[in-house]
């Protein structure tokens, strides 16, 4: 175990700091309780993670589910054994000695990597011992509320080139209500997968001939527009001007942005034509293509297209289009991990004096829309990485712009050191669902550093040439992935205005049958998605296929119904139902139809 020693310092809380402690610790339960199993297991690493811990071990044979369960009953032995974990400072020659003596490799590795002014440690909890720098919780039955999760593969190192590993994963809590309302969120988890949902709900499909890359399904395409079009409102009504850019630049445009050298491996780029004898490298490199992974030099270049005036900042461009970007086909993961996508996307160009007043304009939108799907938010604020564009005085002007922001706003905002984008700090919004599970999607990125590349200017009040600032924001993120969190969110059962088929009106026989068609023509007429049911099964099928579908209302069409011009409405979980006039009904559905948000 090689995690290093923080204090508490370094974490959000106390509770924070425990956490880590207990997964630290609960990790070298495991490593023990691995050793008893396979005998001769080398051991690598093993650090805390959310929710868990893991550890990567090398092993003569595949570790399997029926393995995990010996290996939590030998788990259980040593925390009911209760050994205390204690610290031991070892010189860099006693711990290599030591790890041989063991026969543990990657350990003596390790050892023989680490600075001389490292303090080298090790931690034994009654015989096994470990390289660890902690921290630990005091005794192995503080670990006792812990379950194995899964298996999988890892690199040595995280090389590809290297031996491939066994990685055990399990998570661990302070108690077993915890750890038994964190495996009832797994277990909802994989029932709420938008990958199965979104298959059983007819919303999009993926084939293996456009790998990373989701076919929007007539239901899918419906729910993908009426966000797309809800944002598009939105964005024009504050002051936003959508445009629409090209797919494809010269490689020139990214080496102009910087992306180029920062992006190069996630871009797919090409040669445009052929090249004919002779021609000159130069002459090749001018020729390469690449799809665009992201819309900001393109806008940079329809800001620069004239002369502009302060008289026009802040000047606000929002783009919904098609980007791609070359993932690892090992990473992606439905609709949460694509290659091609596209972003509720803007750039924001505006003065230095605009930027308190933009941000906090962009933090009372983003909560405003995320409200509006009972989705809660975590707020971060992303510092310089090592590999930047610029100065340090331009980071220092554009970080302190942001944190006065949030901070004039009042929000609370966790720090996280090294994390912004190569031009720019960030605010990044974590999405909480209705799991307590954290998604990434809004952010906001304050830029001094393109504007610069593209020698973009404005003429201020003073007459004098100034380089705008730009704000690089998306609030949706990408539609693929909000639309998988809101699959996943919603458990498949949309909120009215967003369900692509609202209300399914299904008649009883064929008598009811001419009512069902008006009731139909009275709710398309009124803009309500509505499906009619007229086949010939029983009533009773009917409405178990509309609760598998998850639409929000049914409609029943019967003879009582006929005769007074009525409609029976029966209500998905949660909502309403109840015997309306046409009228009524149409009105009813009108109403929940209404986006929340353009309100």
């Amino acid at each position: 175990m090689e995690e290093h020693e923080k204090g508490r310092e370094a974490f959000g809380s106390d509770d924070d700091y425990r956490l880590h402690a207990l997964r630290h610790s609960t990790a070298h339960v495991m490593a023990e309780a691995i050793g008893q199993v396979f005998e001769g297991a080398k051991f690598t690493v093993g650090p805390p993670i959310k929710d868990g811990f893991f550890y990567d071990v090398d092993v003569e044979r595949p570790i399997t589910e029926d393995d995990l369960t010996t290996i939590q009953a030998a788990m259980k032995k040593i925390c009911k054994r209760n050994s205390k974990f204690e610290k031991r400072v070892l010189s860099r020659d006693e711990a290599i000695q030591l790890f041989t003596d063991l026969e543990q490799p990657y350990k003596v590795e390790r050892v023989s990597m680490l600075s001389d002014d490292e303090e080298i440690s090790v931690y034994d909890q009654g015989g096994f011992q470990d390289l660890c720098r902690g921290p630990h919780v005091q005794r192995t039955k503080n670990c006792r509320h812990f379950k194995l999760l899964k298996v999988s593969g890892a690199y040595l190192h995280g090389d590809s080139q290297n031996k491939q590993l066994q990685r055990v994963y399990g998570t661990v809590w302070p108690t077993r209500d915890a750890l038994d309302t964190y495996m009832f969120r797994i277990e909802e988890a994989k029932k709420r997968d938008h990958r199965r949902l979104g298959t059983k709900l007819g919303l999009f499909m993926f084939h293996d001939y456009s790998p990373g890359s989701a076919f929007w399904l007539p239901k899918g395409e419906d729910l993908y527009h009426t966000l797309s079009e809800a944002m598009r409102t939105l964005l024009v009504g504050g002051g936003y001007s959508p445009v629409r850019t090209p797919m494809v630049f010269a490689k020139k445009l990214w080496e102009t942005s910087g992306h180029w050298e920062h992006y190069q491996e996630g871009m797919y780029h090409f040669a445009e034509g052929h090249y004919a004898e002779g021609d000159s490298d130069e002459e090749e490199d001018s020729t390469i293509l690449g799809l665009k992974p992201m819309n900001c030099p393109s806008h940079m270049l329809i800001f620069g297209n004239q002369r502009r005036s302060y008289r026009e900042l802040p000047l606000r461009l929002h783009d919904q289009g098609c980007l791609h970007r070359n993932e690892l086909k090992g990473a992606l993961s439905g609709l949460t991990r694509v290659r091609q996508f596209c972003q509720d996307d803007a750039h924001i160009f505006c003065s230095e004096d605009q930027i308190e007043g933009e941000v906090a304009s962009l933090l009372h939108l983003v909560e405003k829309v995320y409200g509006a799907f009972d989705l809660r938010l975590r707020v971060r604020l992303s510092t310089r990485p090592d590999k930047k564009l610029g100065s340090d005085e331009l980071w220092d002007t554009a970080e302190g712009s942001l944190k006065a922001a949030l901070e004039a706003a009042g929000v609370e905002y966790e720090l996280k050191e090294g994390d912004g984008a190569f031009y720019g700090p960030k605010i990044d919004f974590e999405v909480l669902d209705a799991l307590e599970r954290e998604w990434q999607c809004a952010t906001v990125q304050l830029d001094f550093q393109i504007p610069r590349r593209f020698e973009l200017t404005y003429v201020g009040a003073d007459n004098e040439e100034h380089v705008p600032v730009v704000i690089h924001r998306a609030i949706f993120g990408s539609f693929e992935r909000f639309i998988g969190l809101l699959i996943e969110h919603y458990a498949g059962a949309f909120p009215v205005w967003l369900a692509p088929e609202q209300v399914r009106i299904a008649t009883v026989s064929e008598k009811s049958k001419a009512h069902g068609n008006a009731v139909l023509e009275a709710a398309r007429a009124a803009g309500i998605k509505a499906v009619l049911d007229d086949g010939d099964d029983k009533i009773g099928k009917k409405i178990r296929t509309w609760h598998g579908e998850r639409v929000p209302y049914m409609a029943v069409i019967g003879e009582n119904e006929q005769n007074d011009g009525t409609v029976t409405l029966r209500a998905r979980e949660g909502l309403e139902g109840g015997t309306l006039s046409v009228e009524a009904f149409v009105e009813r559905l009108g109403l929940e139809s209404k986006v929340p948000f353009l309100d």
